[in-house]
């Protein structure tokens, strides 16, 4: 959802995730240029021309997970991520969507929003994505119930599915106690590629 508006102030999962580090959970971020009047869809937003927030994100990697069982397989793929030098945060994002997906083997493809034509904010922007694929439902997400109205998707002829995701369990490096929500890397280095994808199958 690149036609999606970023938000003015706050956080948000599109330029930050959270991982382990110094074996605690916390949130590893994007730096982005918010010096912008008006409102921004997440394809406008531009990556802060900082230099040196790539290469600190790697060394920040590399002490939390050099010990994890599967690091020496990740690592170099993930470097190759981190160090995209685009300035363009849709774009950097949709990259590493793409390398993740093709390492994991998942075939079901994606459409981008702002290539569907869709128009409307907030719930008709919805509604207005899944006309444009031919949709029929729609997958509703955790946390939906600030901004959605669920009653426009029923007049529109949209079923509502609200997902019932079971975070799956793994071992994890470093943690006193399973930390749940953590950005995919931590998988990743913890269960490879193949224990990952294993464990993303068992949970859909």
């Amino acid at each position: 959802m690149d036609n999606a508006q970023f938000p003015k102030t706050g956080g948000t999962w599109t330029n930050r995730v959270q991982m382990i580090v110094s074996r605690e959970p916390a949130w590893v971020t994007v730096p982005i240029v918010r010096a912008y009047h008006g409102t921004r869809s997440v394809r406008e937003m531009r990556i802060h021309p900082n230099s040196t927030w790539r290469g600190k994100l790697m060394r920040t990697l590399e002490h939390s997970y050099r010990r994890a069982t599967h690091f020496a397989e990740v690592h170099g793929w993930l470097e190759e991520l981190v160090l995209n030098p685009t300035s363009d945060l849709a774009e950097y994002n949709l990259n590493a969507i793409h390398a993740v997906c093709d390492r994991l083997e998942f075939k079901t493809p994606f459409r981008i929003g702002s290539a569907l034509g869709a128009d409307g904010q907030a719930t008709d922007l919805l509604i207005s994505m899944v006309k444009a694929v031919g949709g029929t439902a729609y997958l509703v997400g955790g946390g939906a119930s600030g901004y959605q109205q669920d009653e426009n998707f029923a007049e529109a002829g949209i079923n509502l599915i609200h997902q019932d995701f079971q975070h799956p369990t793994y071992p994890q490096l470093n943690t006193t106690g399973f930390q749940p929500g953590l950005s995919i890397v931590d998988a990743l280095m913890n269960c490879g590629f193949a224990g990952t994808a294993e464990l993303l199958e068992r949970a859909a």
